[in-house]
């Protein structure tokens, strides 16, 4: 049987401008000029720069007084005047008063060095090959990753020389190529993995008693060696503790990335912009947001002339209408996009000054131990926006701030009960377990029960397995890894 009735449902939806908003917030300040200059070359009726001084006020208020001229091209009215008068108060720039001209971020070139490849190749060609072990060698350089490393299998090297180079050689042929490129500059260059990587850079140091034991160790104990398991190498090698002191430390003073030295190396770095820059001054913390997020932009001047052109044609085309109609869409889209912008900066500065202030007592002694407690519904009730805009603001963002450049998210953390019923930042507490480790005896490093135990004494009653959590969140080993002779 069936049965008809009304259902009323409340729902919300974005528009798509309002979503294409929320983009731009979430941009940092790089992907932003990127944007910038995208809808730049996609709007001929955007510009950028500042407009010319002179606005034809009197033309403008003419047009805007004619309200009778208002002509119906489509089922949409176009009132022209709305688009002339605009353009009369040029201030559409957003440039805005919370940032010096002199905090302007600019562009610093600099040289572009070959690659890496290419400063392999070249040593290739100081050293005698006869053809076809030139294209093994060649093949092997284009092998070697940004770290220095080969990781391929000999196996699939040799069948990729087959199909692709029509060079058909046995293992041992590659292999012994191999040792010629593993020859070349930096040291460990070639290597199939870090133990035969360290090999080699120690196999061209001067050869002492312990070089040569710390090649012996790497060669046949490098597992019992990772896993610091020093007490078995003293036995197993009958060596003393400094002697084996001494091979640890040749092995600690090598490069287990050696393509990483090499400067001229072109691959992708990323250059932090802070998007904002906090500073203490006169005793007071003093926010700007970086210049490159404050553009100048106006609406374009021809655009504006074009349809005063079209007001004061006698007759009017259907071609000059379809031109209209483009030019209304163009104006539309420049005037939002100029307006999104100023909202943009706006809710930068707004979300960040109340990070700032939430976060004072920090930003004016740089002791991560002040930080509060806050989460983004903190900061979302303080300035009355969504949870998912402070988040946007915050998970993408840089602030330069006298105690370095930051990551915005990073001032964020959980709240914890001390012994005292205080709220204390799960940031006080790590920052506490890695001073604990930092001073502990390396010979006999604490166990994450022994630290959760110190932690108690200090006020802080945390489980073991959360200590474990927010060491492993510190990139901190466990305690056998920590241990050093």
């Amino acid at each position: 049987m069936l049965k008809q009735h009304l259902q009323f449902k409340l729902s919300q939806k974005l528009s798509p401008q309002q979503i294409q908003l929320m983009k731009l917030i979430q941009l940092p300040t790089q992907a932003f000029e990127q944007r910038l200059k995208q809808e730049l070359e996609d709007n001929p009726a955007l510009e950028s720069g500042k407009a010319e001084s002179e606005t034809m006020d009197d033309t403008y208020e003419d047009a805007y007084d004619d309200s009778t001229d208002n002509e119906t091209i489509s089922a949409e009215d176009i009132n022209i005047d709305d688009y002339l008068s605009d353009d009369e108060v040029p201030d559409y720039r957003t440039q805005t008063s919370n940032y010096s001209p002199d905090d302007d971020e600019k562009s610093i070139p600099y040289a572009a060095g070959i690659s890496f490849n290419q400063y392999l190749i070249n040593q290739l060609n100081t050293v005698y090959l006869d053809d076809e072990e030139w294209a093994i060698a060649e093949f092997l350089v284009g092998s070697v990753d940004e770290s220095g490393y080969i990781r391929r299998p000999i196996t699939d090297i040799m069948d990729d020389l087959a199909f692709t180079q029509n060079i058909y050689v046995e293992e041992k042929k590659i292999e012994s190529v191999l040792k010629v490129v593993q020859e070349l500059d930096p040291p460990g260059v070639g290597a199939r993995s870090l133990d035969e990587c360290l090999i080699i850079q120690l196999k061209r140091k001067e050869q002492k008693p312990s070089v040569e034991l710390a090649i012996t160790i790497l060669q046949k104990s490098f597992d019992q060696f990772t896993k610091k398991h020093y007490a078995k190498l003293i036995q197993k090698y009958h060596i003393s503790e400094e002697e084996l002191k001494e091979a640890i430390s040749e092995i600690e003073r090598l490069n287990p990335k050696p393509g990483g030295s090499y400067s001229g190396n072109t691959r992708m770095i990323e250059h932090i912009v802070p998007d904002f820059s906090i500073k203490i001054v006169d005793g007071e913390l003093d926010l700007t947001l970086n210049g490159r997020n404050a553009p100048e932009l106006h609406v374009s001047k021809e655009y504006n002339n074009m349809l005063q052109g079209y007001k004061n044609a006698k007759e009017k085309s259907k071609s000059q209408k379809d031109t209209v109609l483009f030019i209304k869409q163009k104006l539309d889209a420049a005037k939002w996009f100029i307006d999104a912008i100023k909202q943009r900066q706006q809710t930068l500065y707004i979300t960040m000054n109340a990070i700032m202030n939430y976060q004072e007592e920090y930003f004016m002694t740089g002791d991560e131990r002040k930080l509060r407690p806050m989460i983004l519904k903190d900061i979302a009730d303080e300035i009355d926006m969504d949870v998912s805009t402070v988040s946007r603001v915050a998970n993408s963002k840089y602030v330069d701030t006298p105690y370095g450049t930051k990551l915005i998210k990073d001032y964020f953390s959980e709240a914890m009960k001390n012994e005292q019923g205080e709220d204390v930042s799960t940031k006080e507490i790590k920052k506490i377990l890695e001073t604990v480790i930092k001073d502990e005896e390396k010979r006999k490093p604490l166990t994450d029960d022994k630290l959760a135990k110190i932690l108690k004494e200090r006020g802080y009653p945390i489980a073991r397995r959360t200590v474990a959590k927010y060491r492993e969140q510190l990139g901190i080993p466990v305690a056998r890894l920590r241990k050093e002779i």
